[in-house]
């Protein structure tokens, strides 16, 4: 690609930046995606993006597909081009938009693991211990009360917490805020921990969750700190910041049904992202119909 073009990258990053306010997570993704673009556009000589039409795009998913790319990453690179080419439209650089009609191989639709409620109480059933215990029981309590993504946890400021009210204020994706209640173990837990933060604190440091140093507690931090609570709880299976949220939709969707409640709770701006829950629930129901049914019984 010629200098120029390869500007309009960099516009284009800014735009994310500036106008969409998107994440450093996603920004890298598109970046990414991006750059697998370029080096087909200099495999096959294209100098500028006027000169990309929608039959390299096709080419360009189909050949992704051939080199072992899931459907999955090929919708997000398309996704990638697709919106690189309308800010294109809109600054007038290209006349019309030619991967507006490309789609990827439909994907297969993985359901999330949760774990049950049972596992749940053992996990966060854990007796008093130091400081930093103190924090990772909060933690891993507020995850699951309220159905955190890792980044909205980190993102958590004294300020963005209301014990009295019950309610935690986070900013979610595409930095939308929104207020979700906090419930009656996640706030005993939470009131432990800051009984021992003040100790920890460094001056000026406004995060809920501090390390060692003080300081704002990072993603990778936390994500370490669920494992290990894992371990020393002995629950036997892999377990992750994002197991708690998938737990706390599916829990309150098999226990209420309110399938617009739980999209708002968890901050999904379509709710067919919510409706995945939907399909645990129905495997939740269809084994309790195979174990109980005296047609669908098996016979011992």
């Amino acid at each position: 690609m010629s200098p120029a073009a390869l500007e309009w990258l960099a516009g284009f990053r800014r735009h994310l930046a500036i106008e969409r306010r998107l994440s450093a997570h996603t920004d890298s993704n598109y970046a990414r995606d991006l750059a697998a673009l370029v080096k087909y556009c200099d495999r096959h000589r294209l100098q500028d993006w006027g000169a990309l039409d929608s039959q390299h795009v096709r080419t360009f998913a189909a050949h992704s597909h051939a080199a072992g790319l899931a459907p999955r990453s090929i919708q997000r690179r398309l996704s990638a081009v697709r919106s690189f080419c309308n800010y294109l439209v809109r600054e007038r650089a290209l006349p019309g938009n030619p991967a507006y009609e490309i789609r990827a191989p439909k994907a297969g639709r993985r359901l999330p693991h949760t774990l049950d409620a049972d596992q749940m109480a053992h996990l966060l059933n854990a007796p008093p211990g130091d400081a930093l215990l103190a924090r990772d029981h909060a933690l891993v309590e507020l995850l699951y009360s309220s159905g955190l993504r890792l980044a909205e946890l980190v993102g958590i400021d004294l300020a963005d917490l209301d014990l009295k009210d019950r309610t935690v204020r986070v900013l979610g994706k595409g930095r939308k805020s929104r207020i979700i209640p906090v419930g009656s173990k996640a706030v005993q837990a939470l009131e432990r921990w800051l009984q021992q933060r003040s100790a920890m604190v460094k001056a000026g440091e406004m995060a809920m969750f501090i390390g060692r140093n003080g300081r704002r507690l990072g993603a990778r931090a936390v994500q370490l700190r669920v494992a290990a609570w894992a371990r020393r709880r002995g629950l036997g299976v892999p377990v992750h910041p994002h197991l708690f949220r998938h737990s706390f939709a599916s829990h309150l969707l098999e226990s209420s049904g309110e399938l617009r409640g739980v999209q708002e709770l968890l901050g999904h701006a379509d709710i067919s992202t919510t409706q995945i829950y939907t399909h645990l629930d129905f495997q939740h129901l269809a084994r309790i119909y195979d174990r109980t049914h005296p047609r669908a019984r098996r016979k011992p």
